[in-house]
Parts: structure tokens; C-alpha cells; sequence
């Protein structure tokens, strides 16, 4: 099974990784009051249970990819299922005081689609983990 949230990335301050750490164990785990409150306790066991299948990655390593293709800070991450389709969009603080929105597909951290960021990298499709 593949590691829920295992957060220990440079780029990143360790407030900003602390928040988002807890943002997402809140949401996976439906601690109330932590979590969105929009959030349903059925779209929760949905993510929870493509987590658990491999049919997504997990945050860590959409958050590895990021600090890999971008500069900037992580202040806000959502998982959200488009058309079937589910994706992370990571909000990021780059150096310029500019904040990007960046779109991955869930199952292989392909860069869907950015607003407001220019890549250092080029993205780099990965493996869902194996169940």
C-alpha cells in the first residue's frame, strides 16, 4: 500500500507542509472541522477508497512532482473528480508574489493544466503504486 502522507519536501516551508498535511489527513480521514466543509463523507470514502485501489497517487508524490517543475510554495491542494476524471489542484505561491494554479491527473501526476506558472522542468508521468 502506498504511504498515505509522508511530507518531507525542501521547497517547502515546514508551516505551509504542516497545514497541508493536516488539510489532507482531515479530508482522507473525515476529521470534522478540519476538513472542507463542503466535503461529504461520501466523496471522502470515494478518494479513500481510489487511494487504497491505486487508482490515484498519493498527495506526496503529486507534491514530489511539483517541487520538482516549480519554485514556490504550496499553500492550498484540493482532490476533485471531473467527468470521471480525478485531479489535484496545488495552488502555489511562486517567488514573484504571483500564486499559479496547477492541475494534475490523479493517476499518474501528468500536468493537466496551469494558470499563472512557467515550468523549470518538463512533467514527468508516474506510476500509480501498486494495491
Amino acid at each position: 500500500m502506498c504511504p498515505l502522507t509522508s511530507l518531507h519536501l525542501s521547497p517547502f516551508s515546514g508551516g505551509v507542509r504542516r497545514l497541508v498535511r493536516i488539510g489532507l489527513i482531515a479530508a482522507v480521514l473525515g476529521v470534522p472541522g478540519l476538513g472542507h466543509a463542503d466535503t461529504d463523507a461520501a466523496d471522502r470514502a470515494r478518494a479513500r477508497a481510489a487511494l487504497r485501489s491505486g487508482e490515484i497517487l498519493p498527495l506526496s508524490r503529486i507534491l514530489d512532482t511539483v517541487a520538482r517543475q516549480y519554485s514556490g510554495d504550496v499553500i492550498d491542494v484540493k482532490l476533485d473528480r471531473d467527468d470521471g476524471i480525478w485531479k489535484y489542484e496545488v495552488k502555489l505561491l511562486l517567488p514573484t508574489s504571483t500564486v499559479a494554479k496547477l492541475k494534475y491527473d490523479a493517476r499518474d501526476a501528468t500536468l493537466a493544466e496551469s494558470q499563472g506558472a512557467r515550468s523549470r522542468a518538463r512533467p514527468q508521468a508516474l506510476t500509480p503504486c501498486a494495491s
